[in-house]
């Protein structure tokens, strides 16, 4: 039975389109030396969709369930023929990729995400400490409390849990294999996981990396995308061929760069020129300005923030966008003309500019 895992968001025109599949599966991806491979990613989509992969293209395709959410930018609502429509777009581009694919293979048992927003916040604790846990409700905070501090105490607590189980696989000689991005948060994940490894004192535990390429070519087009999460099952098998082993000299540069950063202790991480370095709160305020400037004087939220996310591809989170405008109405550059329902985030508001 399958039960596959997939989510993410696309634009269409002037709709935003949100996708939900479900999907589960098999055996061990065993690397070429007889060691079980462990995966490791740093976000919760690219965690289900890695799982997806594994036997993604495997046997007859067989469709599955596909719940759309879809709605058009002006807050109109999309009709019946329109979500059939996407509806069909999508389960023939599935059925497309399916045929195409070759699985990845492995056991979903052997998947292990952390969704700990590491380029946000303090990273004083080097392991998951409670200074994370206050870092993920912060992000979390523009939604409902009870919504938000449960969505931030599971991934803390999912994060423990992964954690003590990893270690103690690699403490068995199994390979960890690491898929990572320049999105902030993924090298962030990857440079704190090898600091937090040093710790363990395990002798030769071996250590694969995945970096996603910047650019690929299909055809006439050329795609890129900004993260792991974002990559389709179908695809994650033909990055095996970017996969490298990685030394003790560059697991202790590494480790070494993050301590830095631990000392460093800013609000922020972001790779620039290639390198990853502290930058300030305010280091994302220009993209939301700009984008401000071209909204007429009042203004839908939750818009803003998607235009932002879309246009530059910054790799960061919705709930680091809204509290960055929740500073600027402390700062009465921006002013909150309405409420947004009670069920869902505080983002979902009209604004009017006092800049």
């Amino acid at each position: 039975m399958e039960n596959r895992y997939l989510s993410g968001t696309a634009a269409k025109e002037n709709l935003i389109l949100n996708i939900t599949v479900y999907a589960d599966i098999g055996i061990n991806m065993v690397s070429k030396e007889g060691s079980v491979v462990v995966e490791i990613v740093f976000s919760d989509s690219a965690c289900g969709s890695l799982k997806t992969a594994q036997h993604y293209g495997q046997g007859k395709y067989c469709g599955g369930a596909v719940g759309v959410i879809l709605s058009h930018s002006d807050g109109s609502k999309p009709t019946e023929v329109e979500i059939k429509n996407v509806q069909r777009e999508f389960e023939e581009k599935e059925r497309r990729a399916w045929k195409k694919a070759v699985p990845l293979g492995g056991n979903s048992a052997d998947v292990f995400g952390f969704n700990l927003a590491w380029s946000v916040g303090s990273i004083g604790d080097s392991g998951i400490g409670i200074e994370r846990l206050a870092v993920l409700e912060r992000l979390f905070s523009t939604y409902p409390e009870d919504v938000g501090k449960q969505a931030a105490e599971e991934l803390y607590q999912s994060g423990i849990k992964n954690l003590d189980i990893i270690r103690s696989r690699a403490e068995k000689g199994e390979i960890l294999r690491m898929w990572y991005s320049n999105q902030p948060d993924e090298i962030c994940g990857v440079f704190w996981f090898m600091h937090l490894m040093q710790s363990w004192k395990t002798s030769s535990t071996k250590v694969v990396l995945v970096k996603m390429a910047e650019w690929e070519v299909e055809g006439a087009s050329v795609i890129r995308h900004n993260c792991w999460g974002e990559v389709e099952p179908g695809k994650w098998h033909d990055y095996l061929d970017f996969q490298k082993d990685v030394p003790e000299t560059l697991i202790d540069y590494i480790a070494s760069r993050w301590s830095e950063l631990q000392k460093e202790n800013m609000p922020l991480r972001a790779v620039i020129n290639g390198e990853l370095q502290s930058v300030p709160e305010n280091f994302y305020d220009d993209f939301i300005l700009r984008e401000i400037n071209l909204q007429k004087k009042e203004f839908h939220e939750a818009n803003l923030i998607g235009r932002i996310l879309g246009k530059y591809q910054l790799g960061i989170s919705d709930g680091l966008l809204a509290l960055r405008i929740e500073e600027m109405i402390h700062e009465e550059r921006l002013e909150a003309v309405s409420s947004a329902p009670g069920d869902g985030p505080r983002y979902r508001r009209m604004l009017r500019k006092r800049i």
